[in-house]
């Protein structure tokens, strides 16, 4: 068993079946509708496999990759039943998904990388300030020393509800007055993580995608300030993703990586969509490990991401699977 293995019990569990029950219904129960009554894979499985998959959110590029792969072995082996090909469906599917570095798949951070900094980016709307308040909460619980950062200094509400969580959750916080300079926040934050001796920071960035050049300017200046104290940080630059926004969740992961090293993804609102499938082609196509996910509204239910628990979970109650 992985480490994350050892992370991932009953209750994540519960959680990701419950969260992902949208997802299922949405696209993996037609995986049962396409096979059904079927005794081998040929031509007309494969393209109603393939709607189904464009259907879902997969995406046309990794829709296309799962496809190819399913017909080379087809070709290869002559002969594929279905039950074969849910099979086939489990590995492609968990193959896609990139693994979460073994250190830092947890809640601990490793005592060389302290303090851990995470600058945190994302559009707005997609539950980014969310994100940090949850992830306070459970590297708080799981006995770290937390401190937050409000550098989405051009929003006062982005600033007031990160506010809110670090008293909800009990962790400090560094801010300034709406309007200053990002950098500048940032700069005090890690100046307070070192003083604080925390083990992991998290710094909420503004979240604009409309002038993507200022946008990038603005978090390499947040980077070289950073850097000023702390020459390896910052360790993490966590996205975060809304997938029920669908494919659209993947351009902005496209636009993001355009101007900024990412190195982490969180996928939110997982429990509220049937495009749970859009998970899969950021995955396939972004090649950067999907480290959270969120699959409800309570502190609990932003959960670490476990590629085989997820795969498991989809293919629950599929037929012959």
């Amino acid at each position: 068993m992985s480490f994350l293995g050892k992370l991932f019990g009953k209750k994540e569990q519960e959680s990701l079946d419950q969260g992902l029950e949208k997802t299922k219904q949405g696209f993996f129960e037609r995986i049962s509708k396409v096979i059904i009554g079927k005794t081998s894979v040929d031509e007309e499985v494969l393209d109603q496999l393939e709607e189904a998959l464009i259907g879902a959110d997969v995406g046309v590029d990794t829709t296309l990759a799962i496809i190819e792969r399913i017909q080379d072995r087809v070709k290869k082996d002559k002969y594929v039943s279905t039950s074969e090909l849910n099979q086939i469906l489990y590995d492609e599917i968990a193959n896609l998904l990139v693994d979460t570095p073994q250190d830092l798949a947890g809640f601990q951070i490793p005592a060389d990388k302290k303090p851990f900094i995470t600058l945190v980016v994302g559009v707005n709307g997609v539950g980014k300030t969310t994100t940090i308040g949850k992830l306070a909460h459970h590297f708080k619980a799981a006995g770290n020393d937390v401190l937050l950062g409000a550098a989405d200094t051009f929003r006062a509400a982005a600033v007031d509800q990160l506010t809110i969580w670090s008293e909800r959750v009990g962790v400090p916080i560094v801010k300034q007055n709406m309007g200053a300079d990002p950098s500048s926040v940032a700069f005090d934050t890690v100046q307070s993580a070192i003083a604080r001796k925390s083990d992991i920071v998290f710094i909420d960035t503004a979240g604009r995608l409309h002038n993507k050049a200022h946008l990038m300017d603005e978090l390499n200046k947040i980077k070289r300030v950073i850097q000023k104290q702390l020459p390896s940080a910052p360790q993490e630059v966590l996205l975060v993703l809304d997938g029920s926004t669908g494919q659209n969740a993947l351009e902005q992961a496209k636009q993001f990586m355009a101007v900024t090293n990412v190195t982490a993804l969180a996928i939110t609102k997982l429990d509220g969509t049937a495009k749970g499938g859009v998970l899969l082609a950021i995955a396939h196509q972004c090649k950067i490990p999907v480290k959270y996910i969120g699959v409800g509204e309570q502190l609990d239910d932003l959960i670490l991401f476990d590629k085989t628990a997820f795969v498991k979970t989809l293919f629950k109650g599929v037929a012959n699977a």
